[in-house]
């Protein structure tokens, strides 16, 4: 093109492939899918839904789901979860961890025991079949 763009359109899978002279590489599926390739490696993908991926070179990603709704995932593989309603969890291969507005916590381990930390002090442990083991009711 004029401007120096490169506009490839693939027939037979329906995707247009523009190449903007400054490396940002665009893909326009037919399902409506929207990839952005970033000259720094970066990679933005828009879903039909409108779910925002975002891949970085060093291996983490983000997603952004139109609830508001933010999920993150770390090189380690370690998961952050932040709902649109202020809670947050935190997935790793030893828990599942959430956070309430509030300032409880509930920690889920891989062995099933669940512990529960209300911001009163009150700590609430239960045994992988939901049986308590301590409750320090304040």
């Amino acid at each position: 093109m004029p401007d120096e763009r490169v506009i490839y359109y693939y027939a037979s899978a329906q995707t247009t492939h523009t190449t903007y002279p400054e490396g940002l590489e665009i893909l326009h599926f037919s399902s409506g899918q929207i990839e952005k390739h970033f000259p720094d490696g970066r990679k933005e993908i828009i879903f039909p839904d409108q779910t925002i991926k975002n891949l970085f070179p060093d291996g983490e990603e983000e997603s952004i789901f139109p609830d508001g709704t933010i999920v993150r995932v770390q090189r380690d593989g370690n998961k952050i979860i932040e709902f649109n309603n202020g809670q947050r969890e935190l997935h790793t291969a030893q828990f599942k961890r959430r956070e309430y507005p509030d300032g409880t916590v509930k920690t889920v381990y891989t062995n099933g025991h669940q512990e529960t930390k209300y911001t009163s002090g009150r700590i609430r442990v239960k045994d992988k079949d939901g049986n308590v083991l301590m409750d320090t009711k304040l």
